[in-house]
């Protein structure tokens, strides 16, 4: 069996709920539900920040399990607003341009906070 690795972002999520932000097996990673706060708290408004700040979380989780955004083979995205979808979308065309993976947008009637308008899941397989 390959060790299993893990990666926290200091959410307090982690913790009070049992999860980690990422985990690795093998070569494979991992990235849970990531949602766009800051480390103060805060959550910008605007959904195009919201999208930056989640892949800006996921990335430095997976660099943490030595995996990179180029190793990503699925994108999940759970929006809010419909009306989100171009924005975000356009944020993911430009966090992935070079390395698209394949991609789900799922409109979903909330997150677990209110201010959140999108959270992210990510898969990766690291190349050898």
């Amino acid at each position: 069996m390959s060790e299993v690795r893990r990666a926290r972002s200091g959410s307090p999520f982690e913790s009070r709920f049992g999860f980690c932000r990422a985990l690795r097996i093998g070569d494979r990673v991992f990235v849970a539900g990531t949602a766009p706060v800051w480390p103060d708290g805060t959550v910008d408004p605007d959904p195009a920040a919201q999208m930056r700040r989640c892949v800006d979380i996921a990335r430095t989780a997976m660099a943490d399990l030595g995996a990179s955004l180029e190793d990503v083979v699925r994108t999940r995205m759970f929006l809010v607003d419909a009306g989100d979808a171009d924005v975000i979308g356009a944020v993911h065309g430009e966090a992935f341009s070079t390395h698209p993976p394949v991609a789900t947008m799922v409109v979903v009637s909330a997150l677990l906070d209110p201010r959140w308008r999108i959270e992210i899941e990510l898969d990766a397989v690291i190349s050898s």
